[in-house]
């Protein structure tokens, strides 16, 4: 490993995290466009709005900007070999990134320090970017996994631990409560996570998890697959629509992740991703060769 080979992996993650702040990941742009065909009226305010989100994502494009004013606290979720040569260099090279995706991209400034109420200017901090592992043995690839996660989207998540005489109807209640109390917050139609665990920490991890799959990717489990779309198609009936404003969809879709869990819990989290679900998925391997996975044809 040499000082140049940490160059060019800083330089191609700096240049990506900028690039997932004003284009928004293949599957999701699909989705928005599936979504406007399902709305009859064409006069509609529903339609409007989708093409509104359309001309958003085109200016951004043709401007080279942001297509969200938030654009989140940066979090990575790393997927590394054990044989990856770079894997001690990763938290560093990362965290170099996001400091020079701020400037150049540019990002706005969304890293406050806690108890000092300080925003430290470069979106990096204690503990920020956020750093989710995942280590592969007998591997020397690496797929980094970026999200943007804003104010109103993820980050006001919500978990429970439930009884389990609840059982997975106690789960559904918990996905519609928080949806139709703070669900709105967010930007309409959503990308709903659910993780369901045996605690609100592994939960709540497997909830964020869920929203990086693709829009509409399912379950391995086929009872738990069968939740997913029993969950989006009661969801949808709600008719919040984009934006909230109403229409045939209140969300492009609900991805479930589970872990096994202890026989007395239930741990249930909910996160959500906006219409503007900026992620964004790299891999690399050894060489430092790469392959963009979330947005086709992309070029940095």
């Amino acid at each position: 490993m040499s000082q140049n080979d940490v160059s060019t992996l800083t330089e191609i993650m700096t240049r990506f995290t900028g690039y997932v702040g004003k284009r928004l990941p293949t599957d999701v742009i699909k989705k928005l466009e599936e979504l406007r065909s399902k709305e009859k009226d064409e006069l509609s305010l529903a339609k409007v709005v989708y093409d509104s989100m359309f001309e958003n994502q085109k200016q951004a494009d043709l401007l080279d900007r942001p297509c969200c004013q938030d654009t989140g606290v940066i979090q990575y979720f790393i997927t590394a070999g054990a044989a990856f040569p770079y894997l001690g260099e990763l938290e560093g090279i990362l965290q170099t990134a996001t400091e020079e995706a701020t400037k150049k991209a540019p990002l706005r400034h969304n890293a406050v320090e806690t108890f000092i109420e300080k925003n430290t200017g470069t979106n990096t901090g204690s503990r920020i970017p956020w750093l989710d592992w995942e280590i592969i043995p007998h591997d020397d690839s690496c797929t980094i996994e970026v999200y943007m996660a804003g104010g109103g989207c993820s980050l006001p998540g919500a978990a429970k631990v439930l009884m389990p005489g609840q059982g997975y109807e106690g789960v559904n209640q918990f996905v519609f409560d928080v949806i139709t109390s703070y669900g709105v917050n967010a930007c309409p139609p959503l990308l709903v996570g659910v993780g369901v665990s045996t605690s609100v920490e592994t939960a709540a991890r497997l909830s964020k998890k869920a929203i990086l799959r693709p829009v509409d990717s399912s379950h391995p489990n086929a009872d738990a697959a069968k939740m997913e779309k029993l969950l989006e198609e009661g969801l949808n009936s709600v008719g919040l629509g984009p934006q909230g404003l109403g229409g045939a969809s209140s969300v492009m879709g609900v991805n479930i992740e589970s872990s096994a869990r202890h026989p007395s819990t239930i741990g249930v989290a909910v996160s959500t991703g906006c219409w503007a679900h900026r992620r964004g998925t790299i891999r690399f391997s050894a060489d430092l060769s790469y392959e963009i996975l979330s947005h086709k044809g992309a070029v940095l």
